[in-house]
C-alpha cells in the first residue's frame, strides 16, 4: 500500500481528525469541541479514514515539516539522528555548526530543552492519538461487522505499539494514554512493556495472514515486533518462541513466505521493495502529485552527498569506525576485536584531482553497498569522486551514506525533486528478516543454543558472500545499470563461521561475533544506538569510539558517554511544563538530567 493510496482518503481523514486531535504544543491534546459531530464520522468509512491517518503517521511528515512542526528530519522514521549518528555509525556531516542539536546528541551532551527530542515526542504521541481515534471511534460505528472490528483494531493497536516502542527505546518512561483516557495529564511512573506487549499480541491474534494493501501490517508483522519488544526486554525464551513460528511459518502482507532475498542491495532499491524479506516497512512514493517530497522519504532529505547530482546537503557521513569494520582477515571472517587496527585506506586529506587507490585488502561485500567512499561505484552515478562530495572533510570524513541513495537509471521514476533537497521513493523498512534472523540468533545464544545461533547468523553472511552481492567496476557513465565490468571493484573475501565454530567461542563470545554482525548488516538502519543500550554495553562501544574516532576527526572529540544517564535520551522541558499545574509536573525527569 504505497503512500498514494492513504492519500486518496486524506481530506476525509484530516476532517475527521480534527474530531480528535489539533496541532497545538501538548504532547496529546483534548478533542477539538465542536469541530465535528463525531457521528458524521462513526462509520466504516469515517473509521477506515482515521485508519489510514494512523498509517499516515508513521513518516511524522507533513507538508514542508513534521506533522507537529519543526525540521523534517528531526522525527524522521529512519532514527538516523537517534540511532546511527548516536550509535557511531555515521558522523552528522556537513559543516560542524550547521543543526548543531544533532552535535550535542552525538557527542552526549545533550539536555532536556534540544527541540529535536520535543519534536520526536510530539510526533509519536500524534501517532499515538491517531491510533486511538481508531479505537474510540470504531466502538460507535454501526455498520462494521465484528470480524472487520478485530481486524481494524489489530493494525489500530500494531500501529500503537510502533509508536510506543519508539517512545519507549527513546525516553524510557512515559506516559501511557489509550482510547480509554480521559484525562491526558498522566505520569510517567509506569513501564509500558507489558501494555506494548497486549498490543502487538493483540494484532498478532486478530490481523490477517496477508492484507489487500501490501503496507496494512499483517499477523507476522505483529509477531516480529512482539518478539522484539521480548528482546529490549530480555526475555529470551519467549523471544526464541515468537522468532520460531515467524521464520517457520511467517509470510508477508502481500503473501511472500519470508526469506533473505538474493541481493543485498534489493532491500534499498524502489525497484524491488516489498519483497520477501521486508517484514514491516513504512510505504514511500515520489512524484505522488502535491509537488512536495513528504511521501518521499523526507526525514532523510539533508543525507545526500553535497555538490553532487543529488544537490544537497552532505549530511549523515559513515564513520571511519564503520568503514574499518567491514574488514575482513584470509578466512573471510570478520575482526570482532581489533579492526581499527588494520584501517581501510581512505582518502582523509587528499583532493578529488590529486591521485588515490582505494584500498586492495580484503572487505566484507556489504561495505560497498552501505558506505561512499572514493574510487568506488556509487550505485550507477560513477565512481564517487571523493572530497568534492563532502561538504566539509575534515570535520567528519571523507564517507558518504549510501542505502537510502536511488539508482541514476531510475531516478525519474523513484527520486522526487520537488523541494531544495531531493526525495525518493525507497521505503523505510522498520523490520526486514535479515534483523529477525538476527534476534533469533541472539535469543538462541542466551539460551545456549548457540548451533542454532550460528545456523542463523550464516544464513546472513551467505546471502552477502554470493558474488551476485559484490560491487562491480563501474566504466560507462553514459550507460546507467549496464555500464559495469565482470570485475569486482574491491578486493571482496566473506565467508560463514565453520561448523562448531561458535559452540568453541563459547556464549559470551559467540554473543559478540551475533552483535558484531548486527552492526556490518544493519548498519545505517537506524538501530545500532538502541542495541548497544539493550545489550548493556553503550558505555564501553561508544566512549571507545571517541577515543579512536574523536583523534581523527573534531565533531565527536568531546563525546563522552555516562553509563547510568545517556542509555535515555531527556524528557523534552517543553512536555515537564506542559504537563505543570500548581508548580508540579505529572512528568518525572529522567535520572541525571
Amino acid at each position: 500500500m504505497k503512500r498514494s493510496k492513504f492519500i486518496l482518503m486524506a481530506v476525509v481523514m484530516a476532517t475527521a481528525m480534527q474530531v480528535f486531535t489539533s496541532c497545538e504544543e501538548e504532547f496529546l491534546d483534548k478533542p477539538a469541541l465542536g469541530a465535528l459531530d463525531p457521528s458524521l464520522v462513526a462509520n466504516k468509512a469515517g473509521v477506515e479514514a482515521l485508519l489510514i491517518g494512523a498509517y499516515a503517521a508513521l513518516d511524522a511528515q507533513g507538508d514542508g515539516e513534521s506533522i507537529v512542526g519543526g525540521g523534517q528530519w528531526e522525527a524522521a522514521p529512519t532514527n538516523w539522528i537517534y540511532g546511527s549518528v548516536a550509535g557511531a555509525d555515521a558522523h552528522k556531516g556537513s559543516l560542524g555548526s550547521d543543526q548543531p542539536a544533532i552535535n550535542s546528541i552525538a557527542n552526549f551532551i545533550t539536555d532536556p530543552s534540544n527541540g529535536f527530542l520535543n519534536t520526536k515526542w510530539r510526533a509519536m504521541y500524534e501517532g499515538v492519538s491517531r491510533a486511538n481515534s481508531v479505537l474510540s471511534l470504531m466502538q460507535e460505528a454501526t455498520d462494521i461487522s465484528d470480524a472487520e472490528k478485530l481486524r481494524i483494531a489489530g493494525e489500530a493497536r500494531f500501529l500503537r505499539g510502533h509508536y510506543y516502542f519508539e517512545l519507549k527505546k527513546m525516553f524510557n518512561m512515559v506516559p501511557w494514554i489509550d482510547e480509554t483516557t480521559t484525562d491526558f495529564n498522566q505520569p510517567n511512573n509506569e513501564d509500558i512493556w507489558p501494555k506494548i506487549e497486549a498490543d502487538f499480541q493483540f494484532a498478532m491474534d486478530n490481523l490477517p495472514n496477508t492484507q489487500a494493501q501490501v503496507g496494512r501490517a499483517n499477523k507476522w508483522a505483529a509477531a516480529a515486533y512482539l518478539g522484539k519488544a521480548y528482546m529490549f526486554e530480555h526475555k529470551y525464551a519467549e523471544a526464541k518462541a515468537m522468532f520460531d513460528q515467524v521464520i517457520t511459518s511467517g509470510v508477508t502482507s502481500n503473501g511472500l513466505k519470508y526469506g533473505l532475498v538474493d541481493k543485498f542491495k534489493d532491500n534499498f532499491d524502489a525497484s524491488s521493495e516489498n519483497n520477501k524479506e521486508s517484514v514491516f516497512a513504512i510505504q514511500m512514493v515520489a512524484n505522488d502529485g502535491t509537488n512536495t517530497i513528504s511521501n518521499a522519504n523526507q526525514g532523510e532529505m539533508l543525507n545526500y552527498p553535497y555538490n553532487s547530482p543529488f544537490r544537497c546537503c552532505g549530511f549523515y557521513q559513515p564513520t571511519f569506525d564503520l568503514a574499518n569494520s567491514y574488514r575482513t582477515n584470509t578466512q573471510g571472517l570478520p575482526y570482532l576485536d581489533n579492526y581499527n587496527a588494520t584501517p581501510l585506506k581512505n582518502d582523509q586529506g587528499i583532493k578529488s584531482d590529486q591521485p588515490f587507490t582505494p584500498d586492495e585488502q580484503p572487505v566484507d561485500p556489504r561495505l560497498d553497498w552501505t558506505v561512499g567512499r572514493r574510487g568506488i561505484p556509487f550505485l550507477d552515478w560513477g565512481n564517487h569522486p571523493g572530497q568534492t562530495w563532502i561538504r566539509e572533510q575534515n570535520t567528519a570524513g571523507p564517507y558518504s551514506a549510501k542505502k537510502h541513495i536511488y539508482w541514476q537509471a531510475t531516478a525519474d521514476t523513484y527520486s522526487d525533486q520537488h523541494s531544495w533537497a531531493p526525495g525518493s521513493a525507497i521505503n523505510v523498512v522498520l523490520i526486514r528478516f535479515a534483523d529477525v534472523l538476527l534476534m533469533a540468533a541472539e535469543a538462541e545464544a542466551q539460551l545456549g543454543n548457540l548451533a542454532q545461533a550460528q545456523e542463523h547468523v550464516n544464513m546472513v553472511r551467505a546471502r552477502a558472500a554470493n558474488p551476485i552481492n559484490y560491487v562491480h567496476e563501474y566504466v560507462d557513465p553514459s550507460k546507467p545499470l549496464s555500464g559495469f565490468t565482470d570485475e569486482p571493484a574491491a578486493n571482496y573475501n566473506i565467508a560463514t563461521y565453520p561448523a562448531g565454530y561458535f559452540e568453541g567461542l563459547g556464549k559470551d563470545e559467540a554473543l559478540e561475533a551475533i552483535y558484531f554482525e548486527r552492526k556490518l548488516e544493519l548498519a545505517l538502519e537506524g538501530h545500532r544506538f538502541f542495541d548497544l543500550v539493550r545489550w548493556g554495553i553503550a558505555d564501553q562501544v561508544l566512549n571507545a569510539y571517541f577515543d579512536y574516532e574523536g583523534n581523527i576527526v573534531p565533531d565527536v572529540s568531546t563525546g563522552n558517554f555516562t553509563k547510568g544517564k545517556n542509555e535515555y535520551y531527556p524528557i523534552p522541558q517543553r512536555q515537564i511544563d506542559l504537563q505543570t499545574v500548581n508548580g508540579e509536573s505529572a512528568l518525572t525527569q529522567n535520572p541525571n538530567y
